[in-house]
């Protein structure tokens, strides 16, 4: 992994020297500071940057040309030449112009919360599609901080036409670069996304119910899912440490099969360049049956990032003040619980216990996963009806479908087809039609 720098190809590699500040503006933020610069040191440690110092400095207004006051850049300067820091990464969006005069300032590297981001999922990308993703966001980000180092696409320079020719400035070939690369990424992603699309009404087909783990990095999603599914995803105390979308199949009370799949973890201030570039990704989220949200109850900040976690679901039309006709159920799973003293434990359990769609649970240890697993098939199976059905004789799939999926109360031959009293539930009963037309 390397970060480059907006006006050279030079790198800072693994165990760069860094430092971590933050500019807080009073009134903007949702959590406290400390919370904040801790979260920012997590993203550097994610990609083994050596974190020597971090500092919030207080922002009245923020600065156009450096974000922070001429006194803070100061203070950031020293801050940086005091830890020998090679990088200095700024908790927050920065426009090119602040980031080149803190780059003069400082003598230093600059990065923002959004160019880090970016990093840590260029460097956990693991499919195709993964990787086509995070460049688009990429060069979508960079698109507006033009450089020389851009020359590494290794665009052709033809001898004959405009594009291209002698009179063709650098930062117009670099802006065309950008601009082709991200088309042919565009074009890539969409074989992908229809790919995705085919494999997703297929298993819509299928008898099985589709549930999505979500919630924000670090909650203990992948920690969870391997509990339930006995998988090995990579699940470290580390931000984003799983980024590709995983499906296991998982048995449940009453359900002879489903599917659970485990979705990249959310952040506050998730750039919007990563929204755009995941959306296929996360319409997986869209079209599960429900949606367990994972929180990390022992978080000083939990409830600001269930809110965050939120938001991100909301643009995706899942809950806000406009939430999709058919949008899944989503409940909460309190985990984390064995990092809890008696006395916040017991908290949480009454809080837990006004509520009945919360479940609290330890993914690590196990406690509380089993109440968990049938929380969902209770949610799975509400409403059930009873429901007269006729199927053909001939279409024993179908029969053997509701026998599985439902509570048979009796059948009768009449004719051609079976005459069949079943009790359904509304959204197993619209599998069972979806499944019957397609």
């Amino acid at each position: 992994m390397a970060v480059f720098n907006r006006d050279s190809a030079d790198e800072v590699s693994r165990g760069a020297r860094a430092i971590v500040v933050r500019a807080d503006v009073p009134g903007a933020e949702r959590r406290d500071s400390d919370a904040r610069i801790e979260e920012a040191k997590g993203l550097a440690l994610a990609i083994g940057i050596d974190v020597r110092a971090a500092q919030a400095f207080r922002v009245r207004d923020r600065k156009p040309a450096t974000l922070f006051g001429s006194g803070q850049v100061d203070s950031i300067a020293a801050l940086a030449q005091e830890n020998e820091a090679e990088l200095v990464i700024v908790d927050n969006a920065l426009s090119p112009v602040q980031q080149s005069n803190l780059e003069k300032a400082t003598g230093a590297k600059v990065i923002d919360r959004t160019g880090l981001i970016l990093e840590i999922f260029g460097e956990r990308a693991a499919t195709n599609e993964g990787r086509l993703q995070v460049e688009l966001a990429h060069l979508d980000y960079q698109a507006g901080r033009l450089v020389r180092s851009w020359t590494h696409l290794e665009r052709q320079r033809g001898g004959f036409g405009f594009l291209g020719g002698p009179g063709e400035t650098q930062i117009e070939a670099d802006r065309r670069m950008i601009r082709d690369r991200m088309a042919k990424i565009r074009r890539e992603l969409e074989q992908v996304t229809r790919t995705r699309g085919l494999h997703r009404a297929r298993r819509q087909r299928a008898p099985w119910p589709v549930i999505a783990l979500v919630g924000y990095t670090n909650a203990g999603k992948s920690t969870l899912f391997n509990r339930l599914t006995g998988a090995d995803v990579m699940a470290e105390d580390l931000l984003f440490a799983t980024l590709d979308p995983t499906m296991r199949q998982i048995a449940l009370p009453g359900l002879d099969k489903a599917i659970l799949s485990d979705t990249v973890g959310f952040v506050s201030d998730l750039p919007t360049q990563l929204i755009a570039a995941f959306r296929a990704t996360l319409e997986e989220v869209l079209s599960a049956d429900m949606i367990v949200h994972v929180r990390d109850i022992a978080h000083p900040d939990s409830e600001a990032q269930r809110d965050d976690v939120l938001d991100v679901l909301a643009e995706l039309g899942i809950g806000g003040e406009q939430p999709q006709e058919d949008a899944p159920v989503i409940i909460e799973a309190w985990n984390k619980l064995d990092l809890l003293d008696a006395e916040a434990a017991a908290y949480v359990r009454e809080a837990a216990a006004r509520r009945d769609d919360v479940v609290i649970l330890s993914a690590l240890t196990g406690e509380g996963v089993d109440l968990l697993q049938r929380a969902i098939a209770t949610r799975m199976t509400a409403g059930a009806r009873v429901h007269k059905l006729r199927v053909p004789l001939a279409d024993g799939a179908a029969i053997a479908w509701l026998h599985e999926h439902g509570e048979v109360l009796g059948s009768n031959p009449d004719g051609d087809d079976m005459a069949i009293e079943v009790r359904l539930s509304d959204s197993a009963l619209a599998r069972f039609w979806k499944r019957e037309r397609d």
